[in-house]
């Protein structure tokens, strides 16, 4: 044990080496001597585990370092090759294999049939949330995006039911989203076709969505906090790039200690906390019981009424990190898709120009889209889910967890076991997308052009972690989306061949590329 432990620490140091030997401005000669020690260091390791492993449940699936699978011939440390290695290593080992986040097991879940059995079939055992280092610095396990066990379920059930009770999927929360519509598109016409960056002006719109149900109303576009508060999610989408922020979720102890851009990604998730704990604070002392304005009030209530539970979840810190999670996921995950979309868009505007036809032909141009449109239009239908499948916002999900020791097919996995259900394996599936890395709406159309649904199409998970804001997500997007299409025509700034619209890839999300592009009104 004590050889196992001096190699593990060993190879954390090494690795906190190679990220700086990544620096350009770093001398890169000592690449060979660590990469050597380093290999040494991994074998040791492998021996040592397999020796404990003597005295241990046995393990099925195969074992390999993480680090290695992403270190690309020991010249980097990035990302990119990572989904790429992993494919590599599920067609040597199969769908279900082992890896080493540190020194952390991981069970990797590698295409459609093993994700659906474990997130649907035996939903149940793979319920739990897997907790990577920086979202456990970050959450603290305690809000329903992070949270376990009874607390998970209580503040999920809860969650549903009060963001539906508050319009979502009804009526009320479409017409919000209408005239938040009606705002992005006015302040589209306001730039007068100069070429921009759309993320500010959509990230605006998508968060005063969920601001108006949870915190009770929208903001101004010009409100110094709100500008303020969006500077800071932005700039952490920017953030959780850098090697730094990747590094943390491998070696979480020394990153703690070390200078970078990571640091930063915390101050500002501290301050974005601190502004949710305000408002929920504010909303304690002008509470009236009997009127609830938003998801925060509802909230309180249910927390006045299990006063004497000692056992009751519904805590203000609960409340807090419940809030900044519902904030966060309704502001960050749609904004993005959206940027995502108008960047695709503007490269192919022959598939923009088909769009327009639909809306024209189903909506007009002289009232807002509803959502019972969205049947009668299955090219604009294809497109959405096509651009959805295409970005692979979550490549490796948000790690799950098994809640009990559980047998998997022919393997045994020990309870608390991290679980990375392998979305990008699914939505890039060769088989049911030909040509999965290309953009192509065909993929969601049958031959006589009606939408062909997919049950491979699940960018929001499945099972019973999937996204609790999806209904909300779905709408957000396809309103926003043709209510600009319905407006404008995307005009790029370079010529359509040149436009690269492969994803930034993180170590949780991918990001889309930096463009900018005009809106020049119809």
């Amino acid at each position: 044990m004590f050889v196992l432990l001096l190699a593990n620490v060993s190879l954390e140091l090494l690795n906190t080496v190679r990220i700086y030997c990544t620096v350009p401005y770093v001398d890169h000669s000592a690449f060979s001597a660590i990469a050597l020690l380093e290999d040494l260091l991994q074998l040791i390791t492998l021996s040592e585990r397999h020796r404990e492993r003597r005295k241990s449940p046995p393990w099925r699936p195969w074992e390999q370092p993480l680090f290695s699978c992403w270190y690309a011939s020991h010249a980097s440390w990035h990302l990119p090759h990572g989904e790429a290695d992993l494919k590599k290593l599920s067609e040597k080992y199969g769908p279900v294999f082992t890896l080493h986040l540190g020194p952390q097991k991981v069970v990797v879940l590698y295409g459609y049939d093993v994700v659906k059995e474990a997130l649907v079939d035996q939903g149940d055992d793979f319920s739990g949330r897997g907790s990577l280092p920086l979202l456990k610095k970050l959450f603290q396990g305690t809000g329903i995006v992070t949270s376990n066990g009874e607390t998970w379920k209580q503040l999920r059930r809860f969650t549903l039911t009060t963001l539906r009770d508050f319009g979502m999927g009804k009526k009320g929360i479409e017409e919000r989203i209408q005239e938040e519509a009606h705002f992005l598109v006015e302040r589209l016409k306001n730039t007068r076709e100069r070429p921009l960056n759309p993320g500010n002006y959509l990230i605006h719109a998508v968060s005063n969505i969920i601001c108006s149900i949870v915190f009770g109303d929208r903001f101004n576009y010009e409100d110094k906090k709100f500008l303020t508060l969006i500077d800071w999610i932005e700039e952490n989408s920017q953030l959780q790039t850098s090697i730094h922020t990747q590094a943390y979720n491998f070696f979480p102890t020394l990153m703690d200690y070390i200078p970078g851009p990571h640091q930063l990604l915390i101050k500002n998730f501290e301050k974005i906390d601190k502004f949710t704990t305000d408002i929920v604070l504010e909303h304690q002392k002008t509470l009236d019981p009997t009127c609830p304005r938003d998801f925060i009030d509802a909230f309180l209530n249910k927390m006045e009424q299990e006063k004497g539970n000692v056992d009751s979840k519904f805590t203000i810190e609960t409340l807090s990190r419940t809030t900044l999670d519902l904030f966060l996921a309704g502001t960050g995950t749609t904004s993005t898709t959206l940027r995502f979309a108008i960047l695709i868009l503007h490269k192919y505007p022959e598939i923009v120009e088909k769009m327009q036809k639909e809306i024209d032909s189903v909506i007009g141009r002289d009232r807002s889209p509803r959502m019972s449109d969205r049947s009668q239009m299955p090219f604009t239908d294809a497109v959405i889910h096509e651009i959805q499948r295409y970005i692979d916002f979550l490549p490796i999900n948000v790690p799950h967890a098994v809640i009990r020791d559980t047998k998997f097919r022919d393997y045994f996995i020990p309870k608390d076991t991290m679980i990375f259900p392998m979305l990008s394996s699914v939505l890039h599936d060769n088989k049911e997308f030909p040509n999965p890395e290309k953009f192509d709406p065909g993929h969601f159309l049958n031959a006589n052009g009606t939408f062909k649904k997919s049950d491979y199409f699940m960018p929001f998970s499945t099972g019973k972690r999937v996204c609790a804001g999806e209904g909300l997500a779905r709408m957000e997007i396809f309103i926003f989306l043709t209510s600009i299409l319905q407006n404008f025509t995307l005009k790029p700034t370079v010529d359509h061949k040149d436009i690269d619209i492969s994803p930034i890839i993180t170590s949780l999300a991918n990001m889309p590329q930096h463009y900018e592009v005009s809106f020049v009104p119809r």
